[in-house]
């Protein structure tokens, strides 16, 4: 029987996508194996060419006299790994995706193939090639040479290789000069690819940093569960600065020693600096770097280093949990806690669970790491499925920052109607007469939020979208946070009945001016999505902050988290409010989390911390809870809300989400597929679910499309992923298939 290769192909919707057999050409037969990205022909008739990943290969399902063959195969060096083709197929079952959509996750764009033309017919070509350079050597001494020829020659006399631009800069020729030398036999040119440094301006550190004994308690007690023959998980517990970062060295270093790689992984892209010039200083250029905000030039000679094993340490965002290390032994993912490790395109997955996946596979540690971890992880390492670990001071002995609630009600009842309140107006003078700096709290970027008309009432929202258009003041147009649509210049009259349009709320453009006009020598640096959307922007402004260049930095929740500057001894948290009453069942979490984090970054060297929460609700519990950073409280009350509601941990949540252009077909699709699902739980007795809805998105409409949800209360496991795959390809074969478009979550939280 003749070996065929079984083939995932590209652009294949979720009830199709199966292997399908392909013969393999002679020419092809040493390169095609699992893992081997391929180009076919699929379809009927006149087949196009097509990319597909190769899941196995072995004997044909069936006997077919048309069987097609193969066109082109990649490269063995470009094959997946055993483990990162494994992966492909996890995230199908566990996301839902399809396993080509598994495979552009894993691979980053610069290392992916596309089909081409050529005369042979089609072939695979990379989308990215790196740029070369060409390294010469000196392979005849005794020809007899120019003067000019003759520097290059000596600077070559000891054997070793450069650059034409070096020859030319050193023997002062030029690059005619080194080309003929090649041409009459005297040197040989060696082409390279050429390296793309990223985050080049560190300084080594030699000496190892003293851990705390609290500190040295927590390392050796994760250093064990490194050694252990099985995979571990662990979670590190530690308020604001309690030094996290320095046992995350230490780990490093003893997975290093043992021959052992490492993943760290860092909620935000403007969080990646920070750790990558640590570990640089500490390890040097066996650190590499996977994120979106690299160009496709840097990322793809990122990952061929790390595929090279040029590199022991992979620091990076979301993303780069699918780094192809092979002698994987530690993972790091620091403030676990945060949202954007969970993926909101397909596949929608979470990093952590990724992480969990791979460390299970090379039997290594998974260290989840956070001042405020949720209740989800707290709650398993309270049940001894993960080792917990704690550290309860901050490294330098410092007290936590004094806070203090600032109650609004009394700011408007003296006549202040600004962003910023008379008492942290005080403090913000203090700072600034003693020279410290200040980092202000504000989730909403733009000038002011809502639009709304004084005569019928209506705020102005997106076409698009079901939510506020917001005032950017600097551009004079009112924009759509979600779509970008636009409406410039600012109107005055109400679109619908011509009223006269009264502009109310305050976001970080508004934040910075008032900041400028009553503190008019104080240096505003403003961090959010408006002002770092050039290349390495993040790096550069906090950069900036850190050498004392600013005063007072207003961001939003970019600058709550892992950010570490000695000099700043104040924080203000502005607007919280609105958070406590967002459309989830983490609201209170990440309230809890957001003021917990920021407040930390105050205080941490050696003068005392201040922080001050403006709200309308002082009494709020969990804004006390917060303020007095007391996880442990907070955790009892939330754990025993979501155990008498049924919410995660106690239960999984998998969102379906529909849309469309037209309502009535989005909400009969939901409806359907509510049905279906009903209809095949109550055949599988054993599996326990409750589906709630469908009903209106909290998003009602994004981009011009309407949303509906269903929700579903489960259990995650095998039976049931297995029963909504079911649901999900009658579905795709039904008659919305191809018309309301379907996202399954299980990492939705309902907030929009």
């Amino acid at each position: 029987m003749a070996v065929t290769a079984k083939v995932a192909v590209e652009a294949a919707a979720y009830s199709f996508d199966r292997c399908y057999d392909y013969g393999i050409p002679p020419h092809l037969a040493e390169r095609v194996k699992p893992g081997s990205m391929v180009l076919v022909p699929f379809g009927m008739g006149k087949a196009k060419p097509r990319m597909g990943v190769v899941l196995d290969v072995g004997e044909p399902e069936y006997l077919s006299k048309g069987l097609k063959n193969l066109y082109d195969a990649v490269p063995e060096e470009a094959t997946l790994t055993p483990e990162l083709l494994g992966l492909v197929g996890w995230l199908k079952e566990h996301t839902f995706c399809t396993y080509y959509e598994a495979v552009r996750a894993i691979i980053p764009y610069g290392a992916q193939y596309r089909a081409e033309m050529s005369p042979a017919g089609p072939i695979l070509s990379k989308r990215l090639n790196r740029q070369t350079v060409s390294w010469y050597r000196l392979i005849c001494s005794a020809a007899k040479l120019t003067a000019k020829q003759q520097k290059v020659a000596d600077l070559l006399q000891s054997g070793e290789m450069r650059t034409a631009a070096e020859l030319c800069e050193l023997a002062g020729v030029t690059r005619g000069v080194v080309e003929t030398m090649v041409r009459n036999g005297v040197l040989e040119a060696e082409v390279r690819e050429r390296d793309v440094p990223v985050y080049e301006n560190y300084r080594p550190i030699a000496e190892k940093v003293q851990l705390s004994a609290d500190q040295w308690r927590s390392y050796t007690q994760l250093a064990e569960k490194l050694d252990a023959p099985q995979a571990q998980t662990a979670l590190l517990h530690g308020v604001t600065g309690s030094g996290k970062t320095l046992i995350f060295v230490e780990l490093i270093r003893k997975a290093v020693e043992d021959g052992k790689q490492c993943l760290v992984l860092v909620p935000e892209i403007g969080l990646t600096p920070q750790m990558v010039y640590r570990l640089k200083s500490a390890f040097g250029e066996r650190v590499a770097v996977q994120h979106s905000a690299l160009s496709n030039s840097e990322r793809l000679d990122q990952w061929q280093q790390i595929q090279q094993e040029k590199a022991d340490i992979v620091v990076g965002t979301r993303s780069a949990v699918f780094a192809p290390l092979e002698r994987l032994g530690l993972i790091i993912i620091d403030e676990e806690q945060e949202h954007t490790y969970a993926s909101e395109t397909s596949p929608r997955y979470s990093a952590i669970e990724v992480a969990k996946y791979r460390a299970a596979y090379h039997k290594g540690l998974l260290l989840l790491a956070s001042a405020t971890p949720l209740c989800d992880d707290y709650y398993a390492a309270e049940q001894g499925r993960y080792t917990l670990s704690t550290l309860s001071a901050r490294y330098n002995q410092q007290p936590l920052p004094s806070v203090e609630l600032v109650d609004l009600r009394q700011e408007l009842a003296h006549g202040n109607t600004g962003s910023i309140s008379g008492r942290l107006a005080q403090e913000i003078a203090r700072n600034l007469r003693e020279d410290k700096q200040t980092i202000l709290l504000l989730n909403r970027r733009g000038y002011q939020t809502v639009a709304m008309c004084e005569s019928c009432g209506e705020v102005v929202k997106c076409k698009l979208c079901s939510v506020p258009l917001v005032y950017h003041k600097k551009e004079n147009k009112l924009l759509c946070h979600y779509c970008g649509s636009t409406i410039a210049p600012k109107p005055e009259q109400c679109p619908d009945c011509s009223g006269k349009l009264r502009y109310t709320g305050f976001g970080t453009q508004r934040v910075e001016e008032e900041l400028a006009n009553i503190f008019p020598t104080a240096r505003v640096l403003r961090l959010d999505t408006d002002t770092t959307q050039t290349k390495n922007s993040h790096e550069r402004m906090l950069a900036d902050f850190a050498a004392g260049r600013y005063d007072i930095m207003i961001g939003t929740q970019m600058v709550a988290k892992g950010l570490d500057f000695p000099n700043v001894s104040l924080v203000g948290v502005l607007g919280i409010d609105q958070m406590l009453f967002a459309q989830s069942y983490r609201a209170f979490e990440r309230v809890f989390s957001l003021v917990t984090q920021v407040v930390g970054r105050s205080g941490r060297a050696d003068a005392e911390g201040r922080a001050l929460i403006q709200t309308v609700d002082p009494q709020n519990r969990i804004l006390q809870l917060a303020a007095g950073q007391n996880y442990t409280e907070f955790y009892i009350e939330e754990i025993a809300a979501r155990k008498l509601h049924l919410y995660p941990p106690f239960c999984a949540i998998c969102v379906a989400t529909f849309s469309a252009e037209s309502e009535k077909e989005t909400a009969q699709a939901a409806q359907a597929f509510a049905n279906s699902l009903r209809s095949c739980a109550a055949a599988h007795k054993t599996i326990p679910l409750r589906v709630l809805g469908p009903a209106p998105a909290a998003l009602a409409m994004l981009g011009g499309r309407y949303r509906y949800k269903l929700t579903v209360k489960c259990r995650n496991d095998v039976s049931f992923r297995r029963l909504l795959s079911e649901v999900l390809a009658e579905y795709h074969k039904g008659p919305f298939g191809g018309k309301v478009s379907l996202a399954v979550d299980f990492n939705n939280d309902n907030e929009a």
